[in-house]
């Protein structure tokens, strides 16, 4: 497949109390087929991350519509899994309601931090509320260190989700740093899920330690998913896989058809995609350099 890469969207102008760094992991909806509302994370002076949107034009992503000037959901209380930052990973319609699914930050004294799934519900007041103080991806015996960055779909009479593991942690640019798998699990109600020690997608070679954000679609009977690589040589690049049952996964990086550009915004690192369809077009959402600190942009599916 081919991208054609359409530039940077948006990134913080740091006006707003809560919005002083970073626009990260783009999670896109579209609404009533009229725009695309955009939610992302963006930092305090602290660092603490909160989630907000921009809504876009659907046929000119480029075009800002709107920009929401307060968090839509806020930090958890000190103690909490998400007492340090909330970051959106994707969004689902389940019983009429819908469910962002969030990555939750706690800082640690040891490790830099861990990471865990949580969800918000919107209720008849249009505002998201958070479904637990707990996450719905808590640490196991198999996976003590991360589980988040969700991407689920409805399929098949079951939702099905993919989302980060952690499985040790390295030392990587002198720093304590997780090295992460792609893994799977299900639920009948979107709240309660089952997985197992399945590992959908892991490193193929020494020098790969991770793998980031996936997004999952299925299409034609193929589920298609985007993802982060990240190794000891260099920063992350979008990769791309293929599955029959999305379980057993090829790799097809050499595929993904989109790539750092030569300078700029996203010239150092790409990462995060976001892969949504309107109006007969495919796009791509993603965030450059430095994990989002340049704000996100999109692209358009060229061919396949």
């Amino acid at each position: 497949m081919k991208w054609a890469k359409k530039g940077r969207i948006f990134v913080p102008d740091q006006s707003l109390w809560w919005a002083k760094q970073y626009a990260g992991i783009p999670t896109v909806e579209n609404i009533d087929d009229k725009f695309f509302r955009i939610y992302y994370y963006s930092m305090d002076e602290n660092m603490d991350g909160r989630i907000s949107f921009i809504d876009v034009d659907i046929d000119d992503p480029s075009r800002i519509i709107n920009i929401e000037k307060e968090p839509i959901l806020d930090i958890g209380s000190i103690g909490t899994f998400d007492d340090s930052g909330i970051c959106p990973s994707c969004i689902i319609t389940i019983n009429n309601k819908k469910h962002l699914y969030y990555l939750g930050v706690q800082r640690c004294e040891k490790a830099p931090y861990m990471y865990f799934a949580g969800v918000a519900i919107q209720e008849d007041d249009g505002k998201f509320y958070k479904h637990a103080r707990t996450p719905i991806l808590d640490r196991t015996s198999y996976e003590p260190f991360t589980r988040s960055a969700t991407s689920i779909i409805f399929d098949e009479s079951k939702y099905r989700m993919w989302y980060v593991s952690a499985f040790s942690w390295i030392t990587f640019n002198n720093k304590p740093c997780p090295a992460y798998i792609i893994k799977h699990a299900e639920s009948d109600n979107g709240i309660d899920w089952s997985t197992d020690e399945k590992v959908c997608i892991g490193p193929d070679n020494p020098d790969e330690f991770g793998f980031g954000r996936p997004w999952v679609i299925k299409e034609n009977g193929i589920y298609k998913m985007w993802y982060s690589i990240r190794s000891y040589s260099k920063p992350y690049e979008i990769g791309y896989g293929e599955s029959l049952d999305g379980l057993n996964w090829i790799r097809k990086d050499n595929e993904a058809g989109i790539s750092r550009s030569v300078s700029g915004w996203d010239s150092e690192m790409i990462c995060y995609p976001c892969v949504i369809d309107a109006h007969g077009k495919r796009y791509m959402f993603h965030n450059g350099n430095r994990h989002g600190s340049t704000g996100f942009g999109y692209a358009i599916l060229e061919s396949e």
